[in-house]
């Protein structure tokens, strides 16, 4: 039934065997546990196969029979040694080490930890030994108790062999790196066949290694002479100055652009400067490289440095610019950028004569091509509008209003110089018109009006505008305006084309002409003063003196209010403008205003200067007892 396949139903058994016992294959001999092959099979049935061991097969086919004469002599066999008894206190010892990673230190990043790996003969047993370090703060000495360590999954465990100079040993997520061991192992390792690698040096622990030399002897050494002190004392306020380039052209929209590279001899410092030039379109940030130790090359750090969070500093970086690289003609690469030395002032040559030697200092010529851009021109004035205004819409693509003087307009707005004058024509209805041209002292501007005349078949009323009128024979471009001292009695205004002879004036431009003489030539003063000497007029144009008006009850109240709001209707539109009028009349620059200046701001509008108004006003503006009104006081007043 040999032959049949293992399936059910194609096996028997015998059905006369009652005895089913298996045969005993542990003993104990001299104390110690043998095993012997069993002699019968399942059952006391016979065994069919050869129960020789494969060390005996081994003696039986090296065996080589001798002819012996005589009686033979029996050798005596040898006593059995168990490996317990044989490799008893024979342990195998090797050198390693591992590491250990260390994440929340900023003086360390991992750690060197120095073992032995004992290795037990007589059982193939292993254990991890570590020596302890004083003051480690690590818990240390015996890492892994003794026991067969797990080589892999399959149950297999570490032997002798497997254990080797320059090689890992993986145990429970470690990694032991051996590195040495002592004599004895060698040598046992090379009698059992064994080659065994050369041996590795085990790393240093940085961290011991700073603690070590902390803890070391200090030694000192004589300083140079040349120490910071006296590179402090003797070096200070001495700075080499060098004109260099920085070439971008190559790159686009690249330029050409000059530096100048200061070089601080009191602490080895340097710092760059742009030289700004007028229209070169960049924002004027006078530094490029602010002041600091530069080194030669930022990026010879090693591979280790966190640059995420720490910045460098004279650990890591040790190579920094001096003198002897900064020269005429040398290119200096800072930061990515390449500048070159064309120049350098009169006390940095004498510097790098006297310490270096150096003679000749002559400037590199770095002069590049300029492009000559066209000049704006602006185009003759077409008449329309006012000249102002006309360059205004040239000079920018959304024109502003031009410029006035507003402290002038505060001052003289309410000012009007008035003639009385003719036409120089030669018809005759003409010579019968009267006109009176009024000059605005508030802006310069002059009006002139026509009186109605009954019978003169003539309509009357506004004959020009208020306009500014230039002086004939003077260009549009820079035209010369009419001023007060053009108007004098006798004198002829040409107003577009049209001949006006001064012929009278109002007795208002003969007092405003002695009061401001400096606007007004002696000829024209001299010929008011004859003309209107004796002409009658309004009293308040001759008085010096100021009118007084009794008051009714309620008629303060009433007054102020109206002061008041004069005050702030006038002609001013931004803080820039209350400004300048402040600092007109705080000609000292102490920062305030006083009451007399109060009174001489209503001397020049003409409101009344009773004490009473002029004390409420400065009550309103300040609290100063001294009646001092600062600038924000002020412009606090003609916001509110």
């Amino acid at each position: 039934m040999e032959g049949l396949p293992c399936l059910p139903g194609n096996s028997f058994r015998d059905p006369t065997q009652t005895n089913f016992h298996v045969s005993q294959t542990l003993g104990v001999k001299n104390g110690h546990r043998v095993t012997k092959w069993p002699q019968v099979g399942l059952g006391g049935t016979r065994i069919n196969y050869n129960q020789i061991s494969e060390d005996e097969l081994e003696l039986l086919r090296n065996y080589r029979p001798e002819l012996t004469y005589g009686k033979s002599v029996t050798g005596v066999p040898d006593k059995f040694v168990p490996a317990t008894l044989a490799f008893d206190k024979k342990v195998l010892r090797f050198f390693g080490y591992f590491k250990q990673t260390v994440p929340e230190s900023p003086k360390e990043y991992y750690r060197v930890r120095p073992v032995k790996v004992f290795y037990y003969l007589e059982d193939d047993s292993l254990e991890i030994f570590e020596e302890v370090q004083e003051n480690s703060g690590i818990p240390q000495g015996k890492l892994i108790r003794r026991h067969r360590f797990p080589k892999n999954d399959q149950g297999e465990t570490y032997n002798f062999r497997d254990i080797n100079l320059g090689q890992n040993l993986a145990v429970y997520g470690k990694v032991f790196r051996i590195c040495e061991c002592d004599a004895f192992t060698r040598e046992w390792l090379e009698s059992e066949g064994i080659h065994v690698n050369q041996p590795e040096l085990i790393p240093r622990d940085p961290y011991l290694t700073k603690r070590h030399q902390a803890a070391e002897l200090k030694t000192y050494k004589t300083k140079n002479d040349f120490d910071k002190l006296k590179q402090y004392v003797e070096m200070d306020r001495k700075v080499l100055r060098f004109y260099a380039i920085w070439d971008d052209r190559a790159q686009m929209f690249g330029e050409q652009r000059e530096f100048i590279i200061q070089y601080y001899l009191v602490n080895d410092t340097m710092e760059i400067r742009e030289v700004h030039k007028a229209n070169d379109g960049r924002d004027p940030f006078p530094i490029l490289i602010t002041r600091h130790k530069i080194p030669k090359d930022r990026y010879d750090v090693k591979g280790t440095f966190p640059h995420v969070f720490l910045e460098l500093s004279a650990t890591e970086v040790s190579n920094y610019f001096k003198p002897s690289d900064l020269m005429i003609g040398k290119t200096v690469n800072i930061y990515g950028r390449n500048f070159l030395i064309y120049d350098c002032d009169m006390f940095t040559k004498t510097f790098y004569s006297k310490n270096f030697g150096v003679t000749n200092f002559e400037p590199i010529k770095t002069e590049a091509v300029r492009r000559v851009h066209p000049k704006m021109e602006i185009p003759p004035y077409n008449g329309f509008g006012t000249l102002e205004d006309s360059v205004q819409n040239c000079l920018r693509l959304q024109p502003d209003r031009p410029k006035k003087d507003y402290v002038k307009l505060m001052e003289n707005d309410h000012r009007i110089l008035r003639y009385e004058a003719v036409l120089d024509s030669p018809r005759e209805d003409d010579k019968l018109r009267k006109f009176v041209i009024s000059y605005h002292l508030g802006d310069d501007t002059i009006s002139i009006h026509e009186p109605p005349q009954r019978n003169s078949g003539i309509i009357g009323g506004r004959f020009l505008e208020r306009t500014r009128v230039s002086k004939p024979g003077t260009s549009t471009e820079y035209p010369e305006y009419y001023g007060p001292s053009d108007f004098s009695i006798g004198a002829t205004v040409e107003v577009f084309r049209q001949r006006f002879i001064i012929r009278s004036a109002d007795l208002f431009v003969l007092k405003f002409a002695e009061e401001h003489p400096d606007q007004f030539s002696p000829t024209v003063l001299q010929s008011l003063r004859q003309h209107l000497s004796n002409e009658p007029g309004r009293p308040d144009a001759r008085l010096s003196t100021n009118i007084y008006v009794k008051r009714k009850p309620g008629d303060f109240i009433r007054l102020y209010a109206e002061i008041r709001n004069k005050l702030k209707s006038m002609r001013i539109t931004n803080h820039e403008q209350i400004r300048q009028m402040f600092l007109r009349y705080d000609s000292d620059r102490n920062g305030y205003v006083s009451r007399e200046n109060i009174v001489d701001i209503f001397r020049q509008i003409n409101l009344p200067l009773e004490n009473d108004i002029i004390d409420a006003m400065v009550a309103e503006c300040t609290t100063n007892s001294e009646g001092k009104i600062n600038l924000y006081e002020f412009l606090r007043f003609f916001e509110s």
